[in-house]
Order: structure tokens, then C-alpha cells, then sequence
């Protein structure tokens, strides 16, 4: 007899997609972001019904909660899916109280949560790096052919971040001066160049209107008993950070930087805030060319790594660059311009305005590219240096 654990994955895998999908497709008809009429009420009250059942279920049969980690941060995904729907089509107004209505997926995502030490809701890892299919179908929100398309380039996009993140920390095994040093930069070279290549093909196959409608709206924030966590963001995960404290385009002291890192590591898997922690704790790449450049720059093994990771740092602001410049701008801000005020609040996963988080952004991006400026501290002048001695 299947557990109460199963009987929710596969609703999630199933039924639950089948009515997402339903709503999504009479909202898009509709040329709207939400409705609240007779016909998505009766769809509304079978999501809302139907998870609260087989999540009341597990609660009621405590030993189906499962023992090890991995169980249970996957556990914590379906159950915040329900949740994120449940917010997209709002269906979860708070009672006078404050509190969320869905009382029992609350309590279970706030044992999940304090279980794996992680915030008690859903994140972009349950879809992208923790999503196991099950006789080829895994989790989404909808069938629409977007959202496969929008989960499929994301993740190979993190799983790319993951390759060059992978060999720039074994690179720190070897040193600047070591001829094997060479060989793994080049390695995470190739490996951000694929990270662009996907965000290219993202850009290409994905439809901004049905992205901006249909898709985007699962990732924002909502309430877990009286608290508002905020949304699911497809950068939480450490391997484009541990790229930017390796290379050293991004500073552990640097509080506009930590403050992002902080925020983050609530949002990841335990295995991914341990690979974050560590990456903090090592002196990056080019404060170890800077410091030993008078020494060893007439190296010609010197030479060729310097000359590699210069590479590195470009190919990952290039990507970023055209994250934010092209797809960010794309299928978030220029849409945003046409849809009325009153469905533009929490508009972005994050929680803060628009305009806010995109200036985040945009200095996100200059230090990534180490563009010369003078208000954050970018490595321009240092590169320059480095180049210098090429």
C-alpha cells in the first residue's frame, strides 16, 4: 500500500498539474494574470481541497515522514509547490488572525524546514538539482510546454555553473604557477561558455508572454503560518557564487555581496551552503596572481594561467550580462510595463519593487564584469594590472 508521502508525489506529478494547467489556460484566454470568477473558483476549491487532504494525511501518519535528508527536502518541495499554487492562484488569503489557512502544510513545512535546516518552503533546487522522474515525468507546476522549456535550460544552465565551479575549486589544489592549472580554468572556461549557450537557447525557444503569465507567478513569495518567505529565485544555488569568490571578481567583504550571500543561504540545500561556506574561506585567484606577480610573472606557466583565468572572468560576466541584460529585461521588466498596477504588487519573487531589485541587479553585473566604477568595488583596476604583465 503506497504511503501518504507517495500518494502526495503523485498527485503533484499528476493531478495537481492537470489543474494548474487548467487555470493557467482559461487565465491566458482571458488576457489576464489572475481571475476570481464561478469557473476557476471550482478549479481553485479542488487544488486547494486536494492537497490539503493528502498533506493532512502525512501529518496523521508520522511515521511515513521519512528519515534521511534528501527525503526530506523533497518532501518540502511537494509540499511547498501546493503552497506556491495556492499563492499563484490566491487561494491562501490570510485569516484575520495573520495566519495561512493551509494549516497543515504550514506545520509540516516548519518541521521539514528546522529538519533540514533550510527555509520552510519551496525553492528553484526542488525543480531543478532535487527533481527525480518517475517513469520519465517530474515535477512542475503545469504541462505547459514553456515551463519544461523555462526548468529544462535553467537547470543546465546550474548544472554548467556546477562544472565551473567544480574546477576552479580543484584548481586551488594546484596553484598559479602549476601546469595543471591551466587545464582546469580551461575547463571552466568552456563550462561558462555552455552556461551562455543555454541562456541563449532559453531566450530563443521561451515565449515571453506565456513566461510572464503562466510561469512566473509560482515563484513568489507566501506565507507559512504568519511569516512571508520570499520567493524562489533560480540563482539559489552556490556554484555561481563559489565563481565569484574563487576568481575573486566578488568580494567576502564586500557588504552589498555578503548581504546576498547571507540572504541565500537559507534558500539552498545543506550540501550547497557548505560548498558556500567554503568558498568564502579562500583567497581567490587573482589576489593569488597579484601577490605572487613580481615573483613568478616572467613564468611562462605563469603567463598561460594568468592569460586562462582572465578568459574565466570574462566568460562569467558575459553570462550574467546576459542574464540581466537580455532575459531579465526581456521576460520581467519591459512585460511589467502593460499589466495594471493593482496586479503589480509582489511582482518579484524577492519581495522588494521592481525597480529596486533591478538595481540590485545591474550592480550584481558590473562586478561580475569588473567594469570601472567608482561607487562598488569591482576588480577593473587589479585586472588591468594583471593584464599589464601579460
Amino acid at each position: 500500500m503506497a504511503s501518504s508521502i507517495d500518494a502526495l508525489d503523485e498527485w503533484i506529478r499528476s493531478r495537481f498539474k492537470q489543474l494548474n494547467t487548467e487555470l493557467e489556460a482559461y487565465y491566458f484566454s482571458q488576457d489576464s494574470l489572475i481571475l476570481d470568477d464561478a469557473k476557476s473558483a471550482a478549479i481553485k476549491t479542488s487544488l486547494l481541497d486536494e492537497g490539503k487532504h493528502l498533506i493532512a494525511a502525512i501529518l496523521e501518519n508520522s511515521s511515513d515522514i521519512p528519515s534521511t535528508y534528501e527525503d526530506r527536502f523533497y518532501l518540502l518541495g511537494n509540499v511547498g509547490m501546493y503552497m506556491a499554487a495556492c499563492r499563484r492562484h490566491e487561494i491562501d488569503t490570510p485569516l484575520d488572525s495573520g495566519y495561512s489557512p493551509l494549516s497543515e502544510a504550514s506545520t509540516i513545512s516548519f518541521q521539514l524546514g528546522s529538519a533540514t535546516n533550510v527555509a520552510p518552503r519551496f525553492m528553484s533546487t526542488h525543480l531543478g538539482l532535487y527533481n527525480r522522474a518517475e517513469n520519465g515525468v517530474y515535477r512542475k507546476f503545469t504541462t505547459l510546454e514553456d515551463e519544461q522549456i523555462f526548468v529544462d535550460y535553467n537547470t543546465l544552465g546550474t548544472l554548467a555553473y556546477k562544472k565551473a565551479s567544480d574546477a576552479l575549486e580543484r584548481a586551488m589544489c594546484f596553484g598559479v604557477t602549476h601546469s595543471l592549472t591551466e587545464y582546469l580554468f580551461n575547463d571552466a572556461r568552456l563550462a561558462l561558455q555552455e552556461v551562455l549557450k543555454f541562456s541563449e537557447i532559453l531566450d530563443d525557444k521561451l515565449d515571453v508572454k506565456r513566461f510572464f503569465y503562466n510561469i512566473r507567478p509560482y515563484y513568489k513569495s507566501y506565507r507559512i503560518g504568519r511569516r512571508d518567505y520570499r520567493g524562489a529565485n533560480a540563482g539559489d544555488f552556490a556554484a555561481i557564487n563559489e565563481i565569484d569568490l574563487l576568481t575573486g571578481l566578488c568580494s567576502r567583504d564586500d557588504p552589498f555581496y555578503l548581504d546576498i550571500m547571507i540572504d541565500k543561504q537559507a534558500y539552498m540545500p545543506q550540501s550547497e551552503q557548505l560548498r558556500l561556506q567554503a568558498s568564502i574561506e579562500k583567497t581567490s585567484f587573482l589576489d593569488q596572481f597579484l601577490a605572487e606577480s613580481q615573483k613568478c610573472k616572467k613564468l611562462p606557466q605563469f603567463q598561460k594561467n594568468l592569460r586562462m583565468l582572465l578568459k574565466v572572468c570574462e566568460m562569467h560576466g558575459l553570462g550574467y550580462a546576459f542574464h540581466h541584460d537580455q532575459l531579465v529585461k526581456k521576460y520581467i521588466e519591459d512585460p511589467a510595463v502593460n499589466i495594471p498596477d493593482s496586479q503589480k504588487e509582489n511582482l518579484t519573487a524577492s519581495g522588494p519593487p521592481l525597480s529596486v531589485l533591478l538595481r540590485g541587479l545591474a550592480k550584481l553585473r558590473d562586478l561580475r564584469l569588473a567594469v570601472e566604477r567608482d561607487d562598488i568595488p569591482t576588480r577593473y583596476a587589479d585586472i588591468q594590472k594583471l593584464k599589464a604583465i601579460i
